[in-house]
């Protein structure tokens, strides 16, 4: 990537809980809303989100980008509403297309496609005889997103998008150029309901921008310290 005007950094939001996280369904492209409890975890991660990049930083602007499915956005406005900021819809940032797969438990498709599921299990690829959406191309549409937006606004400017975990962890495997080594996208996990990754900006000698990856899976205090599936204890 060629050096010019560019963000300051990048802040990778996945939405907080739904019920389809619960019962271990996949997700995929369908448009599940935020459970109680997702909710309470997106008021947590916005709060933190705020005192650790806004509030210290009064001098930076931000952007906020997320997935037009209903759970990023909820999450993207939880951040966005107490202090003033447009919500951005990109469908770039959408999760990844499951396929015949999505709305099903992991159980069930065991059950009925053992072979596949192993395979999909073992990154082999399975869930591609059933309509999923390649890896490959998950992480080029998310990198796409990222690049239009990064260019937006210069280095007095931070951009966070509000999106989900597959298509976080290819993201951010495209973006550091690790599916070129490992092109099953098997390096980083996926992150946990309404936790975060975050880049900064690095203009290299060569002339070309690098981002460089300072956090990844980073949640709210509250997720350390009780258990973030029961805000009650």
């Amino acid at each position: 990537m060629t050096t010019q005007a560019h963000v300051h950094s990048i802040t990778l939001v996945r939405h907080g809980r739904t019920s389809y996280n619960v019962r271990h369904c996949f997700q995929g492209q369908i448009d599940i809303p935020l459970d109680e409890v997702g909710r309470w975890q997106v008021e947590q991660t916005a709060a933190a989100l705020t005192d650790l990049y806004v509030h210290p930083h009064p001098e930076r602007r931000q952007i906020v980008v997320a997935s037009d499915l209903s759970r990023a956005m909820a999450t993207a406005k939880a951040f966005a509403d107490p202090l003033s900021l447009t919500v951005h819809p990109d469908e770039r940032v959408r999760e990844r297309d499951f396929g015949e797969w999505e709305g099903k438990e992991l159980a069930e498709l065991e059950r009925e496609c053992p072979e596949d599921f192993k395979s999909w299990a073992q990154y082999r690829g399975g869930e591609l005889l059933h309509g999923a959406e390649p890896k490959e191309h998950v992480g080029a549409r998310g990198v796409e997103a990222l690049e239009y937006w990064s260019r937006q606004a210069g280095d007095d400017t931070d951009l966070f998008v509000f999106s989900h975990g597959s298509w976080i962890a290819q993201t951010v495997q495209k973006l550091m150029g690790l599916g070129d080594i490992h092109p099953e996208f098997a390096d980083v996990v996926s992150m946990r309901n309404a936790h975060w990754t975050r880049f900064v900006a690095a203009d290299m000698p060569d002339g070309t921008l690098r981002w460089r990856l300072v956090d990844y899976n980073h949640g709210p205090a509250a997720a350390d310290n009780g258990d973030w599936g029961d805000p009650t204890r």
